[in-house]
């Protein structure tokens, strides 16, 4: 498997990007690499920007400024190539789908439209399919699916792009504990084979546990480093915009 050592770039290499929505700067001056085999969280409260970062590595947003590299390529010669699992609530379920063919839309970029599926195409579903334990599922209406199966759907139709980066917005929002349990191992075993993965996520504790390093994001790069190295409360506090949160701070293990 091709990695950063062969490429000699990392899979996602963000720098002094800035993103205006609607005439207001959403994102100012940030910096930010991941490397394959490394999950990485991107933590921060709401309307800290997560989404939009997401939105402007997968080319949906223009930065004002900066650059975007994916794998050493600016983000429109790579775009197909990276695997995005959205939250639940931006699929439409109600759209009459079998699961295999909601995971093969992932695919789409690389099929091209009104074209016929080929074996290499059915393949790379039938292994996301099989990753997420949705195989038995996989002629069954989406509409018909619980919540956690729902977002098993998701990640297969990001992984059916084999992707050498991942990216996932609250993969882990509303889900029972065996669905949570199944793709914490699952994130796990990829960034084992050398993928490399950006998780939005408001489970901090969950993020401190399984990412290799935190970056903590209010509109720009507040603190970026491995989660034992990010003790200080002040950086925390001023990540979340607040002034004083024993909540919060107490939730991390982090003290005054």
């Amino acid at each position: 498997m091709t990695d950063d050592t062969a490429t000699g770039a990392p899979a996602l290499d963000i720098r002094s990007v800035a993103v205006e929505l609607g005439g207001r700067l959403a994102l100012n001056d940030i910096d930010l690499t991941v490397r394959s085999g490394e999950l990485v969280g991107l933590i921060g409260p709401n309307g800290a920007g997560k989404t939009t970062l997401l939105r402007a590595v997968l080319g949906l947003l223009t930065p004002r400024s900066g650059t975007i590299r994916l794998e050493g390529q600016p983000v429109d010669r790579r775009r197909g190539t990276v695997g995005y699992v959205p939250q639940r609530h931006e699929f439409a379920w109600d759209f009459p789908l079998s699961v295999e063919k909601a995971v093969l839309t992932g695919r789409t970029h690389r099929i091209g439209w009104m074209r016929r599926p080929r074996h290499t195409d059915r393949e790379a579903v039938r292994e996301a399919l099989e990753r997420v334990s949705m195989t038995d599922l996989r002629r069954r209406p989406i509409g018909e699916l619980s919540g956690g199966q729902r977002q098993r759907v998701l990640v297969a139709r990001a992984l059916s792009l084999r992707p050498k980066l991942l990216l996932l917005d609250e993969p882990f929002t509303g889900l029972d504990i065996p669905t949570q349990e199944l793709l914490t191992t699952l994130f796990q075993q990829l960034r084992e084979e050398d993928r490399a993965l950006l998780m939005t996520t408001h489970d901090l504790p969950a993020a401190a546990d399984m990412a290799t390093r935190l970056c903590l994001l209010n509109k720009t790069v507040i603190a970026d480093g491995a989660p034992e190295t990010l003790r200080d409360p002040a950086v925390w506090l001023r990540a979340f915009g607040v002034t004083r949160s024993d909540q919060l701070l107490t939730s991390l293990g982090v003290t005054r």
